[in-house]
């Protein structure tokens, strides 16, 4: 029989120790389970996306419920100089990327990094209108069309591969989809410039009148 050992996985097919997939999988028992995932770019892109988006609602929410003074200054503030939350984003994005250049993570600790990414990432971009033009409101428009482009570009990352399976067996089904996108993002310029000529004026002067 030689002195080959070999191992049955769940499924019953032989599988080879000295193989090279054998030490991507782990024994439970007396079968042999190889792991259930991995960190594919498409699954860390959704990690990515989903922090960037919960990040910046939060973001938007607090800085609004400060200036009305509904909750109290939270703002940091060093030698009378306010330190805009986009300033955090900077040196959190220039920390993860380091790590994940460094250290090239893999699994749960590449997973930690993508929510930090998008985290780091939603807290700069949030304030996008103020360091493209050196100041201004928090509240520009120029900050919100920023998000929208960024979480545009990494849903595309997130979901491209299931878009492609969804074009090669359904053709119409995808069509139908993207003619849906393109119609939902032209009606969120349209809406984003009309809601912006009417809560613009009023979310300003909240923010003058709470100016420290």
């Amino acid at each position: 029989m030689g002195s080959a050992v070999v191992h049955r996985s769940i499924s019953g097919r032989a599988v080879d120790p000295g193989c090279s997939c054998a030490a991507e999988c782990h024994l439970v028992g007396s079968a042999l389970v190889t792991p259930s995932y991995a960190e594919t770019p498409d699954r860390l892109a959704r990690r990515a996306l989903f922090s960037f988006a919960l990040t910046f609602i939060l973001s938007r929410a607090v800085v609004f419920l400060i200036m009305s003074r509904c909750i109290p200054n939270l703002f940091l503030f060093l030698r009378g100089t306010h330190v805009h939350h986009l300033n955090y984003g900077i040196f959190l994005l220039a920390g993860v990327g380091a790590y994940t250049l460094f250290r090239r993570p893999e699994g749960r600790a590449a997973e930690v990094a993508a929510l930090a990414y998008g985290f780091a990432l939603a807290l700069t971009f949030d304030e996008f209108g103020m360091w493209l033009h050196l100041g201004g409101s928090y509240w520009q428009r120029a900050s919100v069309d920023a998000v929208i482009v960024v979480a545009s570009l990494i849903g595309l990352v997130a979901f491209a591969p299931s878009l492609e399976r969804l074009e090669a067996r359904h053709f119409w089904g995808f069509l139908v989809l993207l003619v849906a996108l393109v119609g939902f993002g032209a009606v969120m310029v349209i809406a984003g410039g009309h809601i912006g000529d009417v809560v613009g004026p009023r979310l300003r002067e909240l923010e003058l009148n709470s100016s420290p």
